[in-house]
C-alpha cells in the first residue's frame, strides 16, 4: 500500500453471525413455524413487559436493587406485607426502589404499536385527519404571528421616518419620503377591505414624477437593489431544493413546542413583543436563516504541508489552539507543524513556514490542544504512544506507552485541564492525568477503538466510537458498563464530535453521518451525500453546521436540521489535471471549524491545506 495515495484505513471487524429470532425459537413439533416472525417477536417482548405480580403490562415501572421491575403500586403493596423481592426472595425495602425510565419508554412504544395494530381502517383515517387538522392549526397560528410581526416592523419603520423628517434632513429626501404612501395605511386598508385607490393613484403619480427627476441619483441604488434581489432569488432556490425536509423540520418543531409559548423572561429579550409567537416557530426561523445564509465555500488561503524529505504528505489531523490563533497539523510525515492562522490568511506568499516544528518517531494519527494551557498539545501515533508536548519548548512533557497497538484518537477534557483520554487498536480506552505517569482508568472493549471524545460539559462523560459499528457513551465514575450504546451505523464509527452537551455527531465508513441526543438516548438524524468507505476523512462541528471530508476529494457541509448537504467544495490539484488518473485517488483527510465562525481548515491526502469560508 503506497503512502502517497492511501491514508490510514479505518479498522473494521466482522460481526459474529447471530441466529435470527425465528431460528432461535423454532420448534419442529410446534405450530410456531406457521406464524409470522414479527408476531412471535411481539409475544416474547410482551412477556418481558409483564409485571410478575399482576401479570399485566407494567405501569409506572420501578426497578429493585436486585434488578427486577414491577408496577409501582404492585411492589409497594407487596412490601407492606413482606420485605423480600417477589422474584428472587432477596431482602428488599422501599429505599431500594428506583424509577425505570427506560422500561417506561419501551412500554409507551409497545402500547402505541398495539393500538396501531388493533385500530380499524376508519380509526387510522381519523387519526391521520386529526394530525392534518393539527398541522393546519399550527400553520394558521404562525401565519397570524408572522403577519403581526410584519405589521410591527412597518409601524416601526414609519415612526423612524417621521423622526428623520423632524430632524430637518435634505428637502429632496423629505419630499421623497412624503411622496411614499404610508405602508401601514396601505396594509391596513387592504386588510380591512376599504377602498382607497384614488389616494393611492395620486400618491403613485407623485412618486413617478419624483423618480423621473432623480433618475441619475438612483442608478447606484438600483445596482445594489439588483444584487439584493439576486441573493433573494438564490435563497428561494435553496429553500425549494430542501422544501420537503424544511416542511418536516417545521412540523416537528411545532409539535415539540406546541404547548410551550415564550416565557416572560424570553419576551423581555425582544424589543418588539410578539403576541402568539411560539418557540417552535422561533426555532424554525433560526433554521431557515442559517440554512439560506450560505450557498458555497470560498478559498481564502492555501498552503502545502509536505516537504522534500517526506513525499508522503497525508494530513491526519488539523486542530486550532485554545484561542484560535494557531493551528497544528500532523500526519504520516512524522512531524507536528504549528502555523499562525492570521499570517496564513493575510500573507499572499505561496509558501508558508510553520512557526514551530516538532519531529516525532512515528506517524501521527490525532492531535488535541489543551483547552486551558495554551502551549500544550497531545498526540497519538502508530506505535500506540500518547505524548503531551510543550509548543514553546518544542519538547515532550509526558509520554505514555501503555497502548499495545496503534492509537487512533486522543482528546483533552474541556472542564478538567489535567485529564485526557485515548483509544487504540488494542480495544482499550485509557484515561490519563498529566500529573501521573500511568493511566488512571482503563476500559476494555471488544472491538478496535477508532475515536474518543469528552462531553464538553463534563469531565466524567465520554463517547467512544469503535469498529463494532456502535457508539458507547460512558460515565467514567461507573466504567463497568456504558450509559447507553447508540446503534445504527452499518460499519466502523471513525469520528465522534459534540455539538453541545447533549448533541453528538458521528461519522462512519458506511458513508453517513448521524446525529444523536445523549440526554434522551435517541437518534435524531442521518446525513447522506459524501462518500466514505475505508479512510479517515475528518469530521468537525460548530453550533449549527457539521462538515466532513469525502473520498471524492470534496468537503461537504450539512446543516444539523437537514439531512442533505448545504454545500460542498472540490479540491483542485495544482500539480495534476482533474482528468489525470491519479487525481481520483486523493481524498479529504482532515477538517476543523474555527470556533463558531463560517471559516474552516481542510486538508487532503496530497498534503494540500485550504482555508475555506462559507459564502452567500
Amino acid at each position: 500500500m503506497e503512502e502517497c495515495s492511501t491514508g490510514a484505513l479505518v479498522p473494521a471487524v466482522k460481526p459474529e453471525p447471530k441466529l435470527s429470532s425465528v431460528e432461535a425459537s423454532a420448534d419442529p413439533g410446534s405450530n410456531d413455524m406457521d406464524r409470522p416472525a414479527h408476531e412471535k417477536g411481539l409475544t416474547e417482548v410482551d412477556k418481558d413487559l409483564l409485571c410478575p405480580i399482576c401479570m399485566q403490562l407494567v405501569k409506572d415501572a420501578f426497578l429493585t436493587a436486585c434488578g427486577h421491575s414491577f408496577c409501582y403500586m404492585c411492589i409497594i403493596t407487596h412490601l407492606r406485607n413482606k420485605s423480600d423481592c417477589p422474584c428472587c426472595a432477596q431482602f428488599l425495602s422501599t429505599n431500594q426502589l428506583f424509577p425505570n425510565f427506560l422500561l417506561d419508554k419501551l412500554l409507551k412504544k409497545a402500547s402505541a404499536r398495539q393500538i396501531s395494530k388493533s385500530a380499524s381502517p376508519v380509526e387510522h383515517f381519523r387519526q391521520a385527519l386529526q394530525q392534518v387538522q393539527t398541522h393546519l392549526q399550527f400553520i394558521k397560528e404562525d401565519i397570524g404571528a408572522v403577519e403581526r410581526r410584519r405589521m410591527d416592523l412597518y409601524r416601526a419603520r414609519d415612526r423612524y421616518s417621521v423622526k428623520l423628517r423632524m430632524l430637518g434632513g435634505d428637502d429632496s429626501i423629505s419630499g421623497a419620503r412624503k411622496s411614499w404612501p404610508s405602508s401601514i395605511d396601505n396594509n391596513t386598508s387592504s386588510l380591512s377591505g376599504r377602498a382607497g385607490m384614488s389616494s393611492w393613484n395620486l400618491q403613485s403619480k407623485k412618486l413617478d414624477g419624483w423618480g423621473l427627476q432623480k433618475k441619475d441619483a438612483l442608478s447606484a441604488s438600483d445596482s445594489q437593489y439588483m444584487t439584493q434581489s439576486g441573493l433573494a432569488v438564490a435563497r428561494k432556490k435553496r429553500v425549494h431544493a430542501q422544501f420537503d425536509e424544511l416542511q418536516e423540520c417545521y412540523l416537528q418543531k411545532r409539535r415539540q413546542m406546541a404547548n410551550q409559548p415564550y416565557t416572560q423572561q424570553e419576551r423581555e429579550k425582544n424589543v418588539i413583543q410578539r403576541e402568539g409567537y411560539t418557540t417552535g416557530l422561533a426555532d424554525f426561523q433560526s433554521v431557515l436563516t442559517t440554512l439560506t445564509r450560505y450557498s458555497r465555500m470560498r478559498v481564502i488561503a492555501e498552503l502545502r504541508h509536505g516537504d522534500l524529505f517526506h513525499p508522503a504528505n497525508i494530513v491526519s489531523s488539523i486542530e486550532f489552539d485554545r484561542d484560535y490563533e494557531l493551528f497544528a497539523t500532523a500526519g504520516v510525515s512524522r512531524c507536528i507543524k504549528v502555523f499562525d492562522f492570521s499570517s496564513v490568511v493575510n500573507d499572499p506568499a505561496d509558501v508558508h513556514c510553520p512557526v514551530v516544528e516538532m519531529p516525532t518517531r512515528s506517524k501521527l494519527s490525532c492531535l488535541s490542544w489543551n483547552k486551558f494551557t495554551k502551549n500544550h498539545i497531545a498526540s497519538t501515533d502508530y506505535e500506540g504512544i500518547v505524548t503531551v508536548w510543550d509548543v514553546n519548548t518544542r519538547q515532550s512533557v509526558m509520554e505514555y506507552e501503555e497502548h499495545e497497538k496503534r492509537a487512533w484518537s486522543v482528546d483533552f477534557s474541556c472542564t478538567e485541564p489535567t485529564r485526557l483520554v485515548s483509544g487504540s487498536d488494542d480495544c482499550k480506552v485509557k484515561v490519563w492525568c498529566t500529573r501521573q505517569e500511568t493511566s488512571v482508568l482503563d476500559i476494555d472493549m471488544k472491538a478496535n477503538i477508532c475515536c474518543v471524545k469528552y462531553n464538553p460539559g463534563s469531565s466524567n462523560c465520554i463517547a467512544v466510537g469503535s469498529a463494532d459499528h456502535h457508539i458507547h457513551y460512558y460515565d467514567l465514575r461507573n466504567p463497568s458498563q456504558p450509559l447507553h450504546v447508540f446503534t445504527g451505523h452499518k460499519k466502523a464509527v471513525s469520528y465522534v464530535k459534540f455539538l453541545s452537551n447533549y448533541e453528538l455527531a458521528s461519522a462512519s465508513t458506511d458513508s453517513t453521518l448521524r446525529l444523536w441526543n445523549v440526554k434522551e438516548n435517541i437518534p435524531v438524524r442521518t446525513f447522506k451525500g459524501h462518500t466514505n468507505e475505508k479512510n479517515f476523512v475528518g469530521l468537525t462541528v460548530n453550533g449549527e453546521y457539521i462538515a466532513c471530508g469525502s473520498e471524492t476529494n470534496e468537503v461537504f457541509v450539512y446543516h444539523k436540521e437537514i439531512s442533505k448537504p448545504v454545500t460542498w467544495h472540490r479540491f483542485g490539484s495544482p500539480d495534476l489535471d482533474d482528468t489525470d488518473d491519479d487525481a481520483g485517488s486523493y481524498f479529504i483527510s482532515a477538517v476543523c471549524w474555527k470556533s463558531d465562525s463560517p471559516t474552516m481548515l481542510t486538508a487532503n491526502s496530497q498534503g494540500t491545506i485550504k482555508v475555506l469560508v462559507l459564502a452567500a
